[in-house]
């Protein structure tokens, strides 16, 4: 079946992070099924190299790279890589992060704030850095950061990973602002519960999820491919006029009642 024109992806190149299983492996098969060529990075070279065959085996042009984004020197090799396979990037989705030990935010340590600080947030802002100038000298570009449902709301038990993804949602409205002007795109997603191995010990946890479903009008968590679905909205065409939007993909928690 073909690709609508306002989805169609063909000769764009996209760079993922996060992308060798999980959410990040769904947009980047949403984003190749589309047109896009895609490299995709993760922390164990296996994973990288088993979600690079299975691309390739849905028909999809993929290279994978490992990646830690915590290190500023693998980040710069990474962008390199994808621009050395091929050419450029025209499509960049920041999905790596970490969490950390659930509890109040004056029982983080130190090393703790620094890490998921610099993993969730400061990676964002390194791999947009590389990225983005050459998108807008194109005139052309479309960044998509992933932040968190908890990044609007409240959090009593991962606060400092709120903290990061609230950070990721401002970063996304400030690049938006900066590189408006040059056509380049640059948006944040706040994903809600999603059923991935992240979400792991949440889901695992009858009474927590008895009262997240209650909270939630369309009575369950999301799955992968759904957020994929909004990484390409906001990668094509169809996403043309939206920028600098943090937009949440919750089933309705955020707006419900709990009735």
């Amino acid at each position: 079946m073909p690709v609508h024109s306002l989805f169609d992806l063909s000769g764009k190149v996209a760079l993922l992070t996060g992308a060798s299983r999980g959410m990040g492996y769904a947009m980047a098969t949403a984003l190749g099924q589309a047109g896009a060529r895609v490299v995709i990075s993760g922390l164990e070279s296996g994973e990288c190299l088993a979600a690079e065959a299975a691309l390739r085996a849905d028909g999809i042009e993929a290279r994978a790279v490992v990646c830690d984004v915590g290190d500023r020197q693998q980040v710069s090799a990474l962008f390199a890589a994808a621009c050395q396979h091929y050419g450029r990037v025209d499509i960049l989705v920041c999905n790596a992060g970490i969490g950390h030990p659930p509890g109040p935010l004056a029982a983080v340590s130190d090393a703790d704030w620094e890490q998921v600080l610099r993993i969730n947030l400061q990676s964002q802002l390194w791999l947009t850095s590389l990225a983005i100038p050459p998108m807008a000298a194109r005139g052309e570009g479309a960044v998509i950061l992933t932040a968190s449902l908890s990044s609007v709301r409240g959090n009593k038990g991962i606060g400092l990973y709120g903290l990061s993804k609230a950070g990721v949602a401002q970063l996304a409205r400030n690049l938006a602002v900066e590189w408006g002007p040059s056509n380049v795109r640059i948006n944040a997603i706040s994903p809600g519960v999603i059923r991935t191995r992240f979400a792991g010990p949440m889901l695992d946890d009858e009474a927590v999820m008895a009262r997240r479903i209650a909270q939630t009008p369309l009575r369950r968590v999301g799955e992968v491919e759904e957020v994929a679905g909004m990484v390409l909205l906001l990668a094509s065409p169809a996403g043309g006029f939206i920028t600098g939007q943090n937009l949440i993909i919750d089933g309705g928690t955020t707006i419900s009642d709990g009735n």
